[in-house]
């Protein structure tokens, strides 16, 4: 538990979340940012995954410049039924996040599919298996912000540096949606990429090895995958709970339309927003805009909820918390 973490483990937890080093002897110099030696790095890390406060340390990709469809899908459950319907949900390989929360729908999860599949039909045959009372397919409409960042040192919100649209090609709007060519090769560097690494010294030769290349030609491919837009960083992710972050709010937002650019920027700012996105509205939900806080506290969220509140002069908002966690993972590509 994050009571359980010194100085130096939450030093680490910092440093592994933002930028895992892609270089030959990684651990060497995430000791030399942090004072110690590399080995001792590595034996600090495999307490904390014994700990469950690091989850894994990988490649984060785009699922949508590698060509796979995403969206978040809501759906509602009799009480009695939410865990066994989770588990059924859970089953899917595209199911990365899937939370019990608080409201009208209480099962949130969300669902990539490779391009020959259908979301609607993938959706639909898990309402149907499962014996959903209704469902809301809410893919993205406008996305502002993608930035999992906590400061374990100060214990505050720490996603100042985010991914987002402004990286992307400015004269298309919706670059950011777009697939981009991708060679045979490059798919073997994503399923590479993208497993947990091996805490040894060197990680990245077995990487390299299996692909045939020098480490330095893995390094290359994965910036380039990077410039591109298809990686989005290398990193750690940690288990916000047990890192201290313990709270964990769905903040829904009505926005007026014309309004909806500019509240979605600045709602963005806030390094206590992990996600924002702009989702469609139905006959039996208005909010447009989704923000993702985790904090150290329920206070804390509502806190930082009223303060965008503030900033923004959105006054319609609504907190859902999540009750349990199903499943947090990353997709996994091309598998």
């Amino acid at each position: 538990m994050a009571s359980d973490l010194d100085i130096a483990d939450r030093e680490i937890s910092n440093v592994i979340q933002s930028a895992f080093p892609l270089v030959e002897e990684p651990f060497e110099e995430i000791g030399r940012a942090v004072g110690m030696s590399g080995d001792e790095v590595i034996r600090r890390i495999e307490v904390l995954k014994r700990k469950h406060v690091v989850r894994q340390i990988s490649a984060i990709f785009d699922t949508r410049r590698l060509g796979y469809k995403t969206l978040l899908v809501a759906m509602r459950f009799p009480p009695d039924r939410l865990e066994s319907a989770a588990q059924v949900i859970n089953e899917h390989p595209g199911v990365s996040h899937n939370y019990a929360r608080e409201g009208a729908y209480n099962l949130w999860f969300t669902l990539a599919v490779p391009p020959s599949e259908s979301l609607d039909d993938t959706v639909e045959e898990m309402a149907k298996r499962t014996g959903a009372e209704t469902y809301r397919l809410m893919p993205t409409i406008r996305f502002f912000k993608i930035g999992v960042n906590f400061d374990m040192v100060k214990n505050e919100g720490a996603a100042d540096e985010y991914y987002s649209p402004d990286g992307f090609d400015q004269s298309d709007p919706q670059a950011w949606n777009k697939a981009v060519p991708i060679t045979d090769f490059e798919i073997e560097v994503v399923r590479e990429l993208q497993e947990d690494i091996q805490l040894e010294r060197r990680p990245f030769e077995a990487m390299a090895g299996r692909l045939g290349i020098s480490q330095g030609e893995l390094f290359a491919a994965a910036e380039s995958l990077k410039q591109r837009g298809i990686m989005r960083r290398y990193s750690a992710v940690l288990h916000h709970r047990r890192a201290g972050f313990k709270s964990n709010a769905m903040v829904v937002w009505k926005v007026p339309e014309e309004r909806s650019i500019e509240v979605g920027k600045l709602m963005a700012k806030s390094p206590w927003v992990t996600h924002c996105y702009e989702r469609p509205t139905f006959p039996d939900w208005k909010y447009t805009h989704f923000t993702m806080i985790h904090a150290t506290s329920k206070d804390k969220c509502e806190e930082v909820a009223s303060e965008i509140s503030e900033q923004t002069a959105i006054d319609d908002y609504m907190l859902l918390y999540s009750t349990r966690e199903y499943k947090k993972t990353r997709v996994r590509y091309f598998v």
